[in-house]
């Protein structure tokens, strides 16, 4: 089981706070090994945050018995960082644990040197001044949010919990994710490398263009053809590709192979079928077809990705960490 640190101060953002809890503090008894959460500060308490919301939390003065550590927010203003503060999330860090920042959060991270030679992001409204302030750091542009397995930066807001839904992933497989993302009525499927920022967010009328990306979600065993996806969206087929690389960074033939990539990750963390079988009922027309897509979406090949995320690797992978603790 994770146990899971969510630092809070005075003044924090309320609403990644929240994310936070939702995300690693909620109770989930239907979950085996579901995390251990509690959120903790390095001052006392109570702290003030938005609307007049008081809160109280755990104070400490270490890091030392969690294993992930998330920053929901952290003032953009260079305030000096706290010297235990500073020195316990350098400890976590050189230990080998997780760190995810939501939104501001990653100026912290950065303010300790710990995104020097990284790729980070933070809020779009930041963007400018966290470039100024910290050069050294390669800032990732129109991203939902980066992580390499150890750090994990995300934009602002609702971001934070796309993020928090890849580390759920990566913890707990494909189902169990999206399972929580239901829960909190969101889409499963938003990767890192989508766009933060959309000019025009709220639509005028229903959505066609979500409901045509229902019904290609229904379909991905067939074949698609994109010019009847875009009419499924009531759009000519130029304006829909715009509105696919605006929505998603992603032309729709791109998001569509996405989309059999997730099937195919889902089949391989429950199931044993054959490599082709899976092909078919992803819709992509063979093994050899599957295997090149897989290995670039995910980087990894199917064998490998079922090993370490299926049932049984799950099983065997959480033999080996507790040998080795």
């Amino acid at each position: 089981m994770s146990k899971v640190a969510i630092l809070t101060y005075d003044h924090a953002a309320l609403f990644e706070l929240g994310c936070a809890v939702e995300l690693f503090g909620l109770p989930r008894p239907e979950f085996a090994n579901w995390y251990s959460c509690e959120v903790v500060a390095f001052a006392a308490g109570p702290f003030a945050l938005a609307g007049g919301v008081q809160l109280s939390a755990k104070r400490v003065t270490g890091l030392d018995k969690y294993s992930l550590l998330v920053i929901p927010s952290w003032p953009t203003d260079e305030l000096a960082v706290p010297a235990a503060l500073a020195k316990a999330v350098k400890k976590f860090h050189a230990a080998g644990k997780r760190i995810l920042s939501f939104c501001s959060g990653s100026f912290l991270l950065a303010q300790l040197g710990l995104l020097d030679g990284r790729r980070a992001t933070t809020h779009w409204r930041y963007a400018e001044k966290f470039k100024k302030c910290f050069p050294e750091v390669h800032y990732a542009d129109d991203v939902l949010y980066v992580f390499d397995g150890l750090l994990g930066c995300s934009a602002g807001s609702a971001a934070a919990i796309d993020l928090g839904i890849e580390v759920i992933r990566h913890d707990h497989g494909y189902q169990i994710a999206n399972q929580v993302a239901r829960r909190l009525v969101m889409s499963a499927q938003r990767k890192g490398g989508q766009s933060q920022f959309v000019e025009t967010p709220v639509q005028q009328r229903p959505a066609q263009f979500t409901q045509a990306l229902d019904w290609a979600l229904k379909h991905l065993a067939q074949a698609i053809d994109i010019d009847r996806f875009a009419a499924k969206a009531s759009m000519s087929r130029r304006t829909f590709d715009r509105k696919f690389r605006s929505t998603f960074n992603l032309s729709p033939l791109e998001w569509l192979v996405l989309q059999r990539v997730n099937s195919v990750k889902a089949q391989l963390e429950v199931n044993k079928d054959g490599i082709d079988s899976i092909a078919g009922q992803a819709g992509f027309d063979n093994a050899t077809t599957l295997r090149h897509h897989f290995r670039k979406v995910v980087g990894i090949t199917p064998s490998q990705y079922r090993a370490q995320f299926s049932v049984d690797g799950n099983r065997r992978n959480k033999k080996r960490r507790h040998a080795k603790s």
